[in-house]
């Protein structure tokens, strides 16, 4: 690599340099793809060229390279090898992005023929994570994640970019200070794993204080970029920043909510979804996506007006599994419908059972809320009371606690007849009708 093009190389920007109009860095996409696959992965080239611009480049062109299975050497082979050094010559390219996960070999060949800077899927959504996280345990998260990749490929990268020309074979002072960086980054993931760990451990206390209010907590899942925090302030008015790029949210956000019968539910917006999600990242946000598994229901936000949008849908159902939440019940709603095909939303109504709606102008989110207490209603009990009238704070209990179907004024009480969720159950028990009052929901 010629001290030229090393001056050339322009660092990736932040948003603020973005705004200023501060010069971008050029990025070639590059893919690799049996010919059986060339739909997908034109999909999946297209949302990087999302992401690649989410994380403060530009894109002036993507190669698909048609192969069996990327080449063990360079990815994309010696012909396309060749090819992209021209491109890069042509197009004063400063990165190349490849949408797939490169072995430190396949890296270091790629920018010492190239000689430009070379990245991969996994390391461009950890850049973008790092830029967008602004909790400490989301930092944090993003910290570990960025290092559990790193470390695997010190190796290869550390004796290259250390040795000074000395030493004997492969070792010398480029080792020594490979065994000290290694040494560094687990005594750093250790300290994170311990700090996340004590978050945690605060997260689940917060999460148990929640079950004791007996507010079930409704989670807001989706593909990146679907709508969810948009959905979160237009039934909320929780302020969630809302941005049209991938990622904007990464810190979850938990706000109260009134159903339409006057119940209270919490919804929990999360970070988004995507393909190829990277396993580094999927552990490091355990903790924050156990609210997710935690959930009474999820809300899976789609965005309908996507092309790609069944590809998206297993995308976030794939993930849900890694986390083992596939089992949760799920209500799916049709987002955008706005800008959407009507013929694509009603395939998607059809398909998912879907609930149409438009976050970003209201239309249909009063019917999802009908629906989505109809949801958590039909999971809770039925219980028939008979309550005294000396303790109207007990009705008043009911009420707020649970769905009052029928209520009734006798001589010495007052009968109802309630859904109450299971963990409210035990508290009204003493006032049951009967021992046989108490069934399961319609």
């Amino acid at each position: 690599m010629t001290r030229d093009h090393q001056d050339r190389r322009r660092p990736a920007l932040t948003a603020t340099e973005v705004d200023l109009g501060v010069a971008r860095q050029r990025a070639v996409l590059v893919a690799v793809a049996p010919a059986a696959e060339r739909e997908a992965a034109e999909a999946s080239l297209a949302e990087l060229e999302l992401l690649v611009d989410t994380a403060g480049a530009e894109t002036v062109a993507s190669e698909l390279q048609i192969r069996p299975t990327p080449d063990s050497a360079s990815f994309v082979g010696s012909g396309k090898l060749e090819e992209l050094a021209a491109m890069c010559a042509m197009l004063d390219v400063d990165l190349i992005v490849v949408d797939g996960e490169l072995t430190p070999a396949q890296q270091r060949l790629l920018e010492r023929r190239l000689s430009v800077d070379v990245v991969d899927r996994v390391a461009l959504i950890l850049d973008i994570f790092a830029r967008h996280a602004h909790s400490q345990e989301g930092m944090l998260q993003v910290e570990l994640a960025q290092l559990r990749y790193r470390l695997p490929r010190l190796r290869g990268r550390g004796i290259e970019l250390s040795r000074l020309g000395g030493g004997i074979g492969t070792r010398g002072p480029g080792e020594t200070q490979l065994e000290t960086d290694r040494r560094r980054i687990l005594r750093r993931i250790a300290k994170l794993e311990r700090d996340l760990g004590r978050l945690r451990r605060t997260r689940t206390t917060q999460r148990k204080a929640r079950r004791r209010r007996e507010l079930p907590t409704v989670a807001l899942v989706g593909y990146t970029n679907a709508g969810k925090s948009t959905l979160l302030n237009q039934v909320t008015d929780a302020g969630v920043l809302v941005g049209d790029r991938l990622f904007s949210t990464l810190d979850p956000t938990t706000r109260r909510c009134e159903l339409p019968g006057g119940e209270a539910v919490l919804l929990s917006d999360t970070v988004g979804f995507v393909r190829k999600l990277p396993h580094e990242l999927v552990e490091a946000f355990r903790s924050t996506l156990e609210e997710v598994t935690d959930a009474a229901l999820l809300v899976h936000v789609v965005d309908a007006s996507s092309a790609t949008a069944a590809s998206e849908i297993a995308a976030v159902r794939t993930v849900l599994a890694e986390i083992d939440a596939d089992e949760l019940s799920e209500l799916v709603v049709a987002n955008k419908i706005d800008v959407a095909d009507p013929a694509a939303v009603a395939d998607l109504v059809r398909a998912e059972d879907a609930v149409p709606v438009s976050a970003a102008t209201g239309e249909g989110v009063d019917k999802l809320m009908d629906v989505l207490a109809g949801r958590l209603r039909s999971g809770r009990r039925i219980v028939e009371l008979r309550v005294p009238y000396s303790r109207g704070e007990v009705l008043a209990a009911l009420h707020r606690e649970g769905d009052v179907l029928v209520e009734v004024h006798e001589d010495d009480c007052t009968r109802v007849r309630a859904r109450l969720p299971d963990a409210a159950l035990s508290r009204f028990l003493d006032y049951r009708a009967d021992e046989e009052s108490v069934t399961g929901g319609p």
